[in-house]
């Protein structure tokens, strides 16, 4: 795609970023939010535009029940575009959120043992075992590690000691690792030989940077009677608030087995998500390409700023997402987060939240303008220092 096929991503003000994202920017005026999974640019017009129309048509009612067979065909079509695989549109489901599909795939399809969980770990999944009545097992990836991977001995042994289920979150938040194909066959044989099922948080996909490529779980041969994938494009288009996942189900009988339950289960989504999924996946490849390049440089910026500022600190590649994980322990802080929002007046997330019990780590969200990176890291070094 040509830059002139592109559409640009605009940078939020200040005023316009503490109205538009009120969690984000619920901070005082002389705090830099760079915590939670937002982005401080505008909404892709094409995607405001179609929820602007559904508004003013006046549809607020409730959404389908079950399957959405434009937004299944909407989200085929586009993996098929970007990933050159795409699931068969009857096994493509809404759900509310990514996390909700996470904990409706372990509570439908997972059998009574443990769920694996590697950490450091998207936060806001911890539990997700515990709430579907199973343990929870971490599987700790060392944060001094130059390049975080699932160790494959050590979910074998997981696994033969009961526990059924594995959490993969790919690409990783917080790690920010695109898998490559060789790693998740690797996995996909250890599941295989303890015939235990895996759940494949791919809310991140759209989301790989130059240099890496994304390649589905369900790609792989030999895991669709295991696995399923929850995708959604909220996190790239910014439009988490609009309530809409979808969970991928390649396997028929898996399918029956969810069209069987109460619908208590599913927790309704929103029609108006769903609608701007659909506009997404069909028209926002040009905004979503512009995206890439503008994370691509921020990535690259990142780079430089922590070389001059706080050379110190440890950051592993950021191949996806735009969460850098930092290790700022060399600079003598354990609670490095804290020291950052007291000093510094930069709000960053914990890295105890992802890795209980680790101290020094910090995400931060580098999806703001440039300007406002280079004062991030300024602060920060300011506050490290």
């Amino acid at each position: 795609m040509t830059g002139s096929d592109r559409r640009p991503v605009v940078d939020l003000t200040d005023e316009e970023a503490r109205l538009r994202l009120p969690l984000k920017w619920g901070v005082p005026d002389d705090v830099i939010p760079a915590w939670v999974a937002e982005m401080d640019y505008a909404v892709d017009p094409v995607v405001l535009e179609a929820v602007q129309r559904m508004l003013a048509d006046g549809i607020t009612g409730y959404p389908l029940f079950g399957w959405d067979p434009e937004l299944a065909q909407s989200y085929a079509a586009w993996s098929a575009r970007h990933f050159g695989w795409a699931p068969d549109p009857e096994a493509v489901h809404p759900v509310v959120d990514v996390t909700a599909g996470v904990r409706l795939a372990i509570d439908v399809f997972s059998g009574p043992g443990g769920v694996v969980f590697p950490t450091p770990g998207y936060n806001a999944q911890f539990g997700l075992a515990t709430i579907t009545g199973r343990e929870e097992v971490r599987l700790d990836v060392p944060v001094s590690a130059d390049r975080a991977e699932v160790d494959l001995d050590r979910l074998d042994r997981l696994f033969a000691d009961g526990a059924q289920t594995l959490i993969l979150t790919q690409p990783h938040n917080p790690w920010g690792r695109v898998f490559t194909r060789a790693e998740l066959e690797g996995i996909r044989d250890v599941v295989v030989r303890h015939g235990a099922r895996v759940v494949s948080d791919e809310i991140h996909a759209p989301l790989v940077l130059p240099g890496a490529e994304h390649v589905s779980y369900l790609s792989i041969d030999g895991t669709h009677d295991h696995a399923v994938a929850v995708v959604a494009a909220s996190k790239a288009f910014n439009t988490a608030g609009l309530r809409c996942a979808q969970v991928v189900v390649p396997s028929t009988a898996d399918r029956r087995l969810l069209a069987d339950q109460p619908m208590s289960r599913n927790d309704s989504h929103s029609p108006i998500g769903a609608v701007a999924a659909r506009a997404a996946y069909d028209l926002g490849d040009p905004w979503l390409a512009s995206l890439v390049e503008r994370l691509d440089q921020q990535r690259a910026l990142l780079g430089e700023l922590l070389a001059a500022h706080l050379p110190e600190v440890r950051m592993r590649p950021l191949e996806a997402t735009y969460l850098a994980w930092l290790d700022a322990s060399a600079y003598g802080h354990d609670d490095a987060a804290g020291v950052a929002l007291e000093r510094g007046r930069v709000k960053v997330s914990p890295g105890e939240s992802y890795a209980p019990g680790t101290t020094g780590q910090v995400r931060l969200n580098i999806a703001t303008s440039s300007d406002r990176l280079v004062e991030i890291v300024e602060r920060l070094a300011k506050a490290w220092t």
